[in-house]
């Protein structure tokens, strides 16, 4: 199965997922040997995507986006990983796109929407969210960052780790506790712009497992000073809530990327081994490769299913954090374990990085980690039983 047999699929999102397939492999898949190298790709690359129309799909044109739905950030996911571009910008524009722009679009006063959104649709901003740091990952209510007020700006001091984007983004949305004393009531979110503040440093771009082409980042604020008016929400303390309200989107951006890979899995394990002999015959005719991919293509389909229904409910905004939850835990879990089992069909030639089933098992692994680890998908789901 792929995305374009999905139920919500028509013809123009087949031919915008045409075009930005046909985009991604002949601007960017030519570069990823030297983005993995550098570590990230190209700032250029971004401005690329936006005039490409393949950044804030889902933002309405009044503030610079192209006016679609999840439909549309749904089929340029896709069609960006297809093309090459898996981790630096499939997955970076996932932060940016779908994350940060919808922060701003909900959260945001009609000042700051008009003010960052149409610069994100545009590539001249690189968004970024920094919630995790390093003594506080899954448990966001345990961040130790702080904003605060003095007059009419916030001070900012503390650290964030893991940051996608880290390196590249102007404009991070920063989770921080304006009230120290609180937890969850305490928490709000802060929009820094780095260019020229004073205080914002960089720390160094992560060397990863997978994922060796896209920025990930320590980020430090040593006294940042931002206008109260950076703030998202029109109270302080709202910033839990709001994190809790976008989550279940990006848990389904996850699921989506792993029924992705997955058939990006079978289809790329599907011709290795009928091209791959043994014994006077192609790998393919053994049964035992047969039932192993039989099985992988089974679990993909399902994963595919699964994520079509859950985007649906999301379409009609019913998507809750129970589905969410499920889909991020179950399709990310068969994503490592589809892999897998595709890279062990290849032999010792699965293990060689210039094998695109090698970059898709150092790349799945994170999958089950970030957005919320799959145990704390699983007590989500638990406390509806």
């Amino acid at each position: 199965m792929h995305i374009l047999d999905s139920s919500w699929i028509d013809e123009d999102l087949r031919i915008l997922h045409d075009s930005a397939l046909r985009f991604t492999q002949a601007e960017f898949e030519p570069q990823r040997e030297a983005w993995e190298k550098q570590g990230m790709c190209d700032r250029e690359a971004w401005r690329q995507c936006g005039q490409a129309g393949l950044l804030c799909a889902s933002i309405p044109e009044a503030y610079g986006g192209s006016g679609g739905d999840y439909r549309h950030e749904a089929i340029i996911y896709d069609a960006l990983m297809r093309g090459g571009a898996a981790a630096s910008l499939a997955g970076g524009n996932t932060v940016h796109s779908q994350i940060v722009a919808h922060y701003l679009l909900n959260y945001g006063s009609e000042e700051q929407k008009l003010r960052w959104l149409p610069r994100l649709a545009s590539g001249e901003l690189v968004s970024a969210i920094a919630m995790t740091e390093p003594g506080a990952g899954s448990d966001l209510q345990g961040v130790k960052t702080t904003a605060i007020r003095e007059g009419d700006d916030y001070i900012i001091n503390g650290s964030k780790t893991f940051i996608t984007n880290g390196q590249h983004a102007e404009l991070i949305i920063v989770v921080c506790k304006t009230d120290p004393a609180q937890r969850a009531k305490g928490i709000s979110l802060v929009c820094v712009e780095t260019e020229g503040a004073a205080g914002f440093s960089r720390g160094r771009n992560l060397e990863k497992v997978g994922l060796k082409d896209a920025d990930t980042s320590e980020l430090f604020f040593d006294n940042v000073r931002v206008p109260v008016s950076n703030r998202l929400g029109e109270e302080e303390g709202q910033g839990f809530i709001q994190l809790m309200t976008q989550l279940p989107q990006e848990r389904l951006s996850i699921a989506c990327a792993a029924a992705t890979v997955a058939e990006m899995a079978v289809e790329e394990t599907v011709n290795y081994t009928r091209e791959r002999g043994a014994f006077g015959k192609s790998v393919l005719d053994f049964q035992n490769t047969r039932f192993k991919l039989a099985e992988c293509k089974t679990e993909a389909t399902i994963s595919r299913v699964f994520v079509d229904h859950c985007i649906v409910k999301h379409l009609r905004g019913e998507l809750d954090a129970e589905h969410a939850s499920m889909a991020k835990w179950w399709c990310t879990q068969k994503q490592c374990d589809i892999v897998d089992e595709c890279l062990q069909l290849h032999g010792g030639y699965g293990y060689m990085w210039e094998y695109p089933i090698a970059r898709m098992y150092a790349d799945s692994r994170v999958q089950k980690i970030y957005g919320g680890t799959n145990e704390i998908m699983k007590e989500l789901i638990a406390r509806s039983l």
